[in-house]
């Protein structure tokens, strides 16, 4: 089973757009040049924004929207909206709203290109802003507030919503909480922007949902738990979904505490590849049944790296890049597409903090 898509198809350079925390040396978010035949990165461009560190790409590829993940001590969150010139590989700021919520750490942009959805961390919340004539965002019309808590005391205190994931079809929105360990399922207006309850995915216990994927044929998705570092497989149809199996994505001989961080099905959608971050800094990779979706270990590779919160593909799929947080380095695998398996090319990208791996093709 073999998902082609345009990215796929497209040129050998694109830019490779990175989200950053502007805690350390980093002010914002930086553009290079990326290069699919030998895995090389040229900066182009950069523009400063307070801890940019998760981004949006709007669907022609002229627009990107960030969070500000900032909490109350920093005036709140907030989503800024810059223009992209795709020939230059320039940004320019347009404007900046209030995330309606603290620590904003997600956001998407939905497929009319006029609405993003920001997932509020601290807050608990999701917020829908329009997407303006300029393409700058306006103020919320729709904020959604979780409530409850789950069994792990010290992280779970609250809701704490990890991700806004729409579906195919721009009609559903799965929102990760990591604090009441659900996903909960949204009815998506596209005209109005507006969120209507639709039905709650229950996990385990502490376990901690935060990022979400669908495969590319639209049958399955897959869920990691932070706090239980396991990855669960659903059936899809409809807005619903079906729990089918669960594995953890921890090497066996690893006995720190999971934080596991980011989920990605490759571009043919044949593999999945999952993180684990503190003592661990690995990635798990499982090969996709292509009947039924379930998930069998390949191998744990270690992410040369400390703090592996990101990762994408790029966009032949030729690469994997791996955004170590805590080393301020992007490291970029080479990718055995017959087996799944990454192998060091020796290509780095030295920025500090990165968080967010987005791309744009020429």
């Amino acid at each position: 089973m073999v998902f082609l898509t345009s990215m796929m198809m497209a040129g050998k350079t694109q830019f490779l757009i990175v989200g950053t925390y502007t805690s350390g040396s980093s002010h914002g978010i930086y553009v290079y040049d990326f290069d699919s035949v030998n895995g090389k990165a040229k900066l182009v461009d950069s523009i400063a924004a307070s801890n940019p560190s998760f981004l949006a790409i709007a669907p022609n590829n002229k627009y990107i929207y960030a969070v500000n993940e900032n909490g109350k001590s920093k005036g709140g969150g907030k989503v800024s909206s810059f223009s992209f010139d795709a020939a230059s590989g320039k940004l320019k700021a347009i404007n900046q709203q209030p995330a309606m919520g603290d620590d904003p750490c997600y956001i998407v942009v939905d497929q009319t290109g006029k609405w993003v959805i920001v997932g509020n961390y601290s807050s608990g919340n999701v917020a829908v802003l329009p997407i303006l004539e300029d393409h700058g965002l306006g103020e919320a019309v729709t904020v959604i507030q979780h409530t409850g808590k789950g069994a792990n005391p010290k992280r779970q205190e609250a809701p704490h919503v990890h991700a806004t994931v729409l579906s195919g079809d721009n009609k559903y929105l799965f929102v990760p909480d990591l604090g009441t360990d659900k996903v909960e399922i949204y009815n998506f207006d596209e005209k109005t922007g507006s969120l209507k309850a639709r039905g709650t995915m229950k996990l385990p216990g502490a376990s901690g949902p935060r990022h979400f994927e669908f495969h590319p044929s639209g049958n399955w998705a897959y869920l990691i738990q932070e706090l239980s570092g396991m990855v669960t497989a659903f059936e899809y149809k409809a807005g619903k979904l079906t729990s089918k199996q669960s594995i953890s994505l921890l090497p066996p001989e690893y006995e720190g505490e999971a934080t596991s961080a980011d989920i990605h099905v490759s571009l043919d959608g044949r593999f999945l590849y999952a993180t684990n971050r503190k003592s661990s800094n690995t990635i798990t990779i499982f090969k996709i049944d292509e009947q039924s979706g379930d998930l069998s270990l390949v191998n744990y590779q270690s992410t040369l790296g400390t703090t592996p919160r990101n990762f994408n593909f790029d966009p032949s799929g030729n690469y994997l890049l791996v955004a170590n947080q805590d080393s301020d380095e992007i490291v970029i695998f080479k990718v055995d597409k017959n087996t799944g398996l990454l192998k060091d090319s020796g290509n780095r990208i030295t920025v500090s903090k990165p968080v967010n791996i987005k791309w744009v093709t020429k």
